[in-house]
C-alpha cells in the first residue's frame, strides 16, 4: 500500500501521534488526561474518534521521493476518506444519540405513569377506574411495575378463590402426579384426545413448548415449577373442564406479572369469562356464534378484505381459534401482548375480536393480494415486528357497531337465531 512521505503540505508524524493520543485520552509524558466533564461531555455528544486512527507513515528512504503534485493528490485523497469516515461515524452518533433520547423519554413516560397510578388511582380504585383519565391512561398500556395489581383488579375473583383453596388445588395434583408413571408422554401415545386433555402428564409436554425463547418456563428454568404448578391445580379445580393446549401460555403470562397464588386467581377467573370457556371446552355451536358475530364486524369496518376472505373460503376460524386460545400471547411479541391484555382485562372479549380486526386493518393492503394459502400462513403466523401504537392506532379505528348494535347485543341476537333454529341447543 502506497505511504506518503512528510513534505511542507504534511503535518509531522509526531504531530499527528500527538493529536491522535490526545483524542483517545492516551497522550505521553507531559500530557495531562481529560478532566471528568470533558470526559461526560464526550459521552453525551457521542463525538466520533476512530478515524483519528489513520496515521499516515513517512515514505521509506530507500523509494524515490514523490513529486510534490502526486503528493498532494494523495493528501486530498487521504482527507477525503476521512472526511467520509467521519460523516458516517457522525451519522451513525446522530442515530444513537435518537435512540437514547427516544428510550429516555419512553422510560420518563413509563416512570411518571407509573406514579400516577401509584399514588392517584390505585388507591381510589373504585371511583377513578372508569374515569375518562384513567381509560386514557390504560388505552397507552399499564406501567409493567403496576399491571399485575391492575390485571387482578380488573378481572375480578367472582370466583371467590382463596390462596387456601389453590394450596389445596395444588396438594391435590401433587399426589396425582406421584401417583403417575414415570415415561414421558408423546402426543400419539395411543389415548384420545379428550383423555389427554383431562391428563396432568400432558401439561408436561406443553410447558415444553411455552415461549421456548424466553428458556424459563422449560425444564430447569427459573419458572418452569410455578408454570407447572398453576396448571395442575387447575385441573384438580375444574376436572371439568381438565387442560386444553394454549393454557400454559395464559397461565405464563400471568405468572410474569402476579405471585403464585394471584397468579392462579386471575387464571381461573379469566377462563371463566364466556368466550374463553365456550373455546376451552370446546362448544363448537358457541364459537360458531362468536365467528357469526365477528363476521358481522369484519364486513362492516373492511368489506373489500371480507370480501376477498370470502372469495377464498378463508373461514375466521383459521385464524382465530389460536389467537383467541392463547389471548394473543403465542401470536403477538410478548410485550405487545401484555399491552392487549391490559384492554382486555378492562373490556373483556369484545376486545378480542376488535383486535383481531385490528391486525386484519393493519394488514388489509397485503392480504387482499394473497391467495388462501398465503393468507391462512401470514394469519397463523404474524410478523415478529408489529409496530405496537401502529396496531393499537388501527384497532382504536375499529368500530364496534353495526345497524346501531353493539358487540354483546349482535351476539345475542346470533345465539337466540341459533337457538330458534336447534331447540336442543337451549340451556
Amino acid at each position: 500500500p502506497w505511504q506518503i512521505k512528510p513534505v511542507s503540505l504534511l503535518k509531522s508524524d509526531n504531530c499527528i501521534v500527538r493529536e491522535y493520543e490526545s483524542k483517545t485520552s492516551r497522550a505521553g509524558p507531559g500530557h495531562s488526561p481529560p478532566s471528568p466533564r470533558q470526559s461526560v461531555r464526550k459521552n453525551l455528544d457521542f463525538e466520533p474518534n476512530s478515524t483519528t486512527a489513520l496515521i499516515l507513515e513517512a515514505r521509506p528512504a530507500n523509494l524515490p521521493a514523490k513529486p510534490a503534485e502526486e503528493a498532494q493528490k494523495h493528501r486530498q485523497q487521504y482527507e477525503e476518506m476521512v472526511a467520509q469516515a467521519k460523516k458516517r461515524e457522525l451519522k451513525e452518533a446522530q442515530k444513537r444519540r435518537k435512540q437514547l433520547e427516544l428510550r429516555c423519554k419512553v422510560e420518563e413516560s413509563i416512570g411518571n405513569a407509573a406514579q400516577t397510578w401509584n399514588q392517584e388511582i390505585l388507591p381510589n380504585w373504585s371511583t377513578m377506574c372508569n374515569s375518562r383519565r384513567v381509560r386514557d391512561l390504560w388505552w397507552q398500556g399499564v406501567p409493567p411495575s403496576v399491571r399485575g395489581k391492575v390485571w387482578s383488579l380488573a378481572v375480578g375473583n367472582e370466583l371467590n378463590i382463596t390462596h387456601e383453596l389453590y394450596n389445596i388445588c395444588l396438594a391435590r395434583a401433587r399426589d396425582k402426579w406421584k401417583s403417575m408413571p414415570t415415561e414421558p408422554v408423546t402426543e400419539d401415545a395411543g389415548s384420545s384426545l379428550a383423555d389427554r386433555e383431562d391428563s396432568l402428564e400432558l401439561i408436561k409436554l406443553d410447558i415444553s413448548r411455552t415461549f421456548p425463547h424466553l428458556c424459563i418456563f422449560q425444564q430447569g428454568g427459573p419458572y418452569y415449577d410455578v408454570l407447572h404448578s398453576i396448571l395442575g391445580a387447575y385441573t384438580c379445580y375444574r376436572p371439568d373442564v381438565g387442560y386444553v393446549q394454549g393454557m400454559s401460555f395464559i397461565a405464563a403470562v400471568l405468572i410474569l406479572n402476579l405471585d403464585t397464588a394471584d397468579a392462579f386467581i386471575a387464571f381461573a377467573n379469566l377462563l371463566n369469562k364466556p368466550c374463553q370457556m365456550a373455546f376451552f371446552r370446546v362448544d363448537h355451536s358457541l364459537m360458531l356464534t362468536y365467528f357469526a358475530a365477528f363476521e358481522v364486524f369484519f364486513d362492516e369496518n373492511l368489506p373489500k378484505l371480507f370480501a376477498h376472505f370470502k372469495e377464498n373460503n378463508l373461514t375466521p376460524d383459521i385464524y382465530l381459534i389460536d389467537w383467541i386460545f392463547t389471548l394473543y400471547s403465542k401470536s403477538l411479541p410478548l410485550d405487545l401482548a401484555c399491552r392487549v391484555w391490559d384492554v382486555f382485562c378492562r373490556d373483556g372479549d369484545e376486545f378480542l375480536f376488535r383486535v383481531a380486526l385490528g391486525i386484519l386493518r393493519l394488514y388489509e393492503d397485503v392480504l387482499t393480494r394473497m391467495d388462501f394459502i398465503h393468507n391462512a400462513q401470514f394469519l397463523t403466523r404474524l410478523p415478529d415486528h408489529i409496530p405496537p401504537d401502529q396496531l393499537f392506532s388501527h384497532i382504536h379505528a375499529v368500530h364496534m357497531t353495526s345497524k346501531n348494535r353493539k358487540w354483546a347485543q349482535v351476539l345475542q341476537a346470533l345465539q337466540k337465531e341459533q337457538e330458534r333454529i336447534s331447540p336442543v341447543l337451549k340451556r
